[in-house]
């Protein structure tokens, strides 16, 4: 009997000690970061504990709800929404969230997650349903701001901040879609034959300026080409002129140049006729009294002095025909003024058309 009632006793002291140890162990909490207990003492809130070391009284205080304080994100499925011109849209939402008061966050909702959820789908119906579709796809910003706001109103109370609303996509109908394609399809067709035809334009333009430029080059070279053309015709004319009245030719000389023009007077092959003017008898016989006579020195052999002026003036005529052309000028006015002291001391006027008429 005696050792029964020792082993009964022992038994007692160890389901004591479990007990004990037990509920010493219940109730040490260690709490972690980011985390909050909420503590209910018979039933009734009692206390927040915050990360740490906790001690409950056993059997007595007893942990509520453990609360996350970190921001939370949560995608809810696709809500099909009404626009205003009665189209049905799918829009998926992103939220992130905080929950600042643990409290009533346990307390003033039973679900705050659902509670977040609903809300957002209400709101979001109401904001979507004064837009249009255009609107609605291109006015992201304004529903986030506005969803956001009212989102934020009304979990404040529930101790909870909504931190940023965000819309993952806005899905149009299939037909919308198709009929969007083809809007946009064609708007790219029209930029293109803009852009075709503004390049079209811009090459016209450029070979017009081009061929403009190209015109005005060519007619810049014809004309340097003619006045080159016209400076050597003047030095030529210049020289033949400074030859003729420095070398003093006589009617011999001119009659044989004469004959000398005739063949090229002929070689033209339009001419049928060959007409022999009157003065072709003249010529000839100067030539047979030029064959007839001693020829007698000329006037440049007879004064060395003047061969050299006549040499260093068709010398200046060939290296400067502008100078050349101005002693052309002076030459020619010196013999209109021999001309007509001439003609006064002779008593009759001179006329230059009438000289020119003989």
């Amino acid at each position: 009997m005696d050792n029964v009632g020792t082993i009964v006793i022992w038994v007692a002291i160890a389901v004591l000690a479990i007990f004990v140890i037990t509920a010493i162990a219940r109730a040490i909490i260690v709490v972690q970061q980011t985390q909050a207990y909420l503590v209910e003492r018979l039933g009734r809130y009692h206390a927040t504990m915050d990360a740490g070391l906790h001690l409950l009284v056993p059997f007595i205080d007893k942990v509520r709800a453990k609360v996350d304080l970190r921001e939370m994100v949560y995608s809810f499925p696709p809500q099909s929404v009404i626009t205003s011109d009665n189209l049905v849209v799918d829009i998926d939402t992103v939220i992130y969230f905080q929950v600042t008061d643990p409290k009533s966050a346990v307390y003033e909702i039973a679900n705050y997650i659902t509670g977040v959820e609903q809300l957002t789908v209400t709101t979001l119906r109401n904001i979507v349903g004064t837009m249009d579709l255009e609107q609605t796809l291109t006015s992201r910003d304004q529903i986030n701001g506005q969803l956001r706001g009212v989102l934020d109103d009304a979990t404040g109370k529930w101790g909870i901040r909504v931190n940023r609303v965000e819309l993952k996509s806005i899905e149009p109908p299939l037909s919308i879609k198709d009929s969007m394609e083809k809007q946009m399809r064609a708007e790219r067709d029209r930029r293109a034959a803009i852009l075709t035809a503004e390049g079209f334009k811009q090459s016209q333009i450029l070979t017009a300026e081009g061929e403009k430029q190209s015109a005005i080059l060519r007619a810049e070279g014809n004309a340097q080409s003619r006045i080159l053309e016209a400076e050597g015709e003047a030095r030529a004319i210049l020289q033949v002129f400074d030859a003729i009245h420095e070398g003093d030719a006589d009617s011999k000389l001119l009659a044989y140049q004469y004959l000398q023009m005739l063949p090229e007077i002929a070689k033209n092959e339009s001419n049928k006729v060959w007409f022999v003017p009157t003065e072709f008898t003249g010529a000839l016989k100067s030539i047979s009294a030029a064959f007839g006579e001693e020829e007698a020195p000329s006037p440049l052999e007879r004064d060395p002095e003047r061969a050299k002026r006549a040499g260093s003036r068709i010398t200046s005529a060939l290296a400067d025909p502008r100078a050349a052309l101005e002693e052309a000028r002076r030459q020619a006015e010196g013999v209109s003024a021999e001309a007509e002291q001439a003609g006064s001391a002779s008593g009759k006027p001179f006329d230059p058309d009438a000289e020119k008429g003989q």
